[in-house]
């Protein structure tokens, strides 16, 4: 799979006249819990030629494909990915922090790392997994069977939040492992032997709904949604000029 992807993100450097700077995983292979079926999620980021960025108009700044049974590409553009960085998006924050790196130009994540504690901001961070929280809490977790994916997929998103409420200088961590030091303790024992059974279960697995972990989840979203406002936010200086120095240092670099 590995051999894959690198032909896939090859084939898409030519076909769209393009440089991949940076792809990863992003999904459950990266965060710690894939099932035996579970898919790639590569997501990567691009640069065009130089030329391309002297027009009137912008041209499209993401790019997405048809997802299979085992591949899910999709990409976004620098200029776009430095704009979603400075507005402090969660899910390029876990991009960079990923694990699994399948292509990289040398020293591209080492630029942009610097550059995070000015552009982090726990409010918009917290609010990113709320959002996913309230799918888990209203929608997926409510019947006598939960599917053990999206049980995860909550729980995950769950201890993020508790992270930056109780961190909220700090990013929190993609990986699951690192994110269960959050975990009540007597909570442990139940998580060890769901995550048995995702390792050997496929992605439509349901499991009887385990009452005291759903439990906890449902407190934390509440008590997430009371600190969304509360939480303190640090004063850092505009990270623009900064950004927009790191955007210029790579375009000479990717011109044909």
């Amino acid at each position: 799979m590995y051999a894959r992807i690198q032909t896939a993100l090859t084939q898409l450097e030519a076909r769209h006249n393009i440089r991949i700077l940076y792809a990863c995983e992003s999904g459950s292979r990266a965060w710690g819990f894939p099932s035996p079926d579970s898919d790639y999620d590569v997501r990567f980021i691009y640069a065009h030629p130089a030329d391309w960025y002297l027009t009137l108009d912008d041209g499209p700044d993401t790019l997405n494909f048809p997802v299979d049974e085992e591949l899910d590409l999709a990409g976004w553009e620098l200029r776009k990915t430095l704009k979603l960085l400075r507005g402090a998006n969660a899910a390029l924050f876990e991009w960079l922090q990923s694990p699994v790196v399948y292509q990289e130009a040398p020293g591209f994540r080492a630029a942009l790392q610097p550059l995070l504690p000015a552009c982090w901001n726990p409010r918009a961070g917290l609010h990113h997994y709320l959002g996913l929280m309230r799918r888990g809490v209203t929608d997926d977790l409510t019947g006598e069977e939960v599917r053990l994916k999206r049980l995860f997929y909550a729980l995950r998103s769950t201890l993020a939040a508790r992270w930056i409420q109780q961190r909220p200088a700090e990013m929190p961590p993609m990986e699951f492992s690192t994110l269960r030091s959050l975990l009540p303790p007597e909570l442990n024992g139940s998580v060890d032997e769901l995550l048995a059974r995702k390792a050997t279960a496929d992605e439509k697995t349901t499991v009887p709904r385990p009452a005291a972990l759903v439990e906890f989840l449902q407190a934390e979203y509440v008590a997430a949604v009371a600190a969304r406002e509360t939480l303190p936010v640090a004063r850092h200086a505009d990270p623009t000029p900064e950004l927009t120095a790191l955007f210029r240092e790579w375009l000479p670099d990717i011109v044909r």
